[in-house]
Formats: structure tokens, sequence, C-alpha cells
């Protein structure tokens, strides 16, 4: 099963929101695909980019936000098209919804050309109070970094 994304040329994803994926032979099932843990793998390092990019560490004395105690609430992924061996892919993220103490994503797993969507889902996480782990409303620094990830969901499947 082949989906293709085929956006017109003024709807193409910023840059910026799409983050190439180097895929190793160590990525492969016993079949030769792409192995069904990776494709998470592979949307955790196209966010991490995106904030790391934008002054996110994970070392929180360097961070330029006070946002970084953030746990996975919920990860779906629907498979739409193994990738076969080795190469080059993509990944699209953007953000679905922003709201006070969360943020969910959305993401394609892309060829490196972006015709094919490999996979298609959603990430959703929320920001936690360190001491008492209860939901923490996000800072409006975090909101104002969000915002290119906000406009940035034009690449959609077709299935």
């Amino acid at each position: 099963m082949t989906t293709t994304a085929q956006p017109p040329a003024t709807q193409e994803a910023p840059a910026a929101q799409i983050f190439p994926v180097q895929i190793h032979f160590d990525d492969l099932d016993a079949l030769g695909m792409v192995h069904n843990a990776r494709y998470a793998l592979f949307v955790e390092r196209a966010i991490t980019a995106y904030w790391v990019d934008r002054g996110w560490s994970y070392t929180a004395d360097r961070t330029e936000y006070d946002d970084t105690f953030l746990a996975v609430r919920e990860f779906r992924i629907e498979y739409l098209a193994p990738i076969l061996g080795a190469g080059d892919a993509a990944v699209h993220i953007w953000i679905e919804h922003l709201g006070r103490t969360s943020i969910v994503y959305g993401f394609h797993v892309l060829s490196a050309d972006r015709q094919v969507v490999h996979a298609s889902g959603r990430r959703a996480q929320v920001k936690l109070d360190p001491a008492t782990l209860r939901p923490s409303p996000l800072s409006d620094e975090l909101r104002a970094a969000a915002a290119p990830l906000m406009d940035a969901r034009s690449i959609r499947s077709t299935a």
C-alpha cells in the first residue's frame, strides 16, 4: 500500500518543519523493512531537533525555557507504507493543539523526496510541575517558539 502526498508548491511545509532521517542497517527488521519502533524514534528526534534549534536543552541550567519537564501522554502511529532498506527519509512535524498545559504534535514520516507518506500520527505531551507531578501551564516563551509549528501542517496524506 503506497500513500502519496503531493501538495502544490505553494503549500509545501517550511523546511524548518521537515527533518531529514538517515536509516541505517540496524533500523531494519528481519524482513529488511524499518522496524515499527524506529518510527517513534525518528519522530522524537525531529521534535528534539526543532526545540534544540530554539535554545531548548535537556540540561536545566542551559535551557532558555522553564518548560523542560514534560511527559508523553499519547503516541499514536498509523503505518501506511513500509520503508525498505537503508537510506534517507524525512519527518514532517506540526502542532495540532497547544493547550494550557499540553502540546499535541502531528507528524508524517515521509520518503526523502516527500512523495510517499510512510507513517502518520500524533504525539501528546503534558508539562508537569517537578515537585507535584501535576500539570503545569506552558510558558509564553515556549508558546512564541512553537508558533512556526502551528501553521506547518500543509503536507497531508491522501489516505
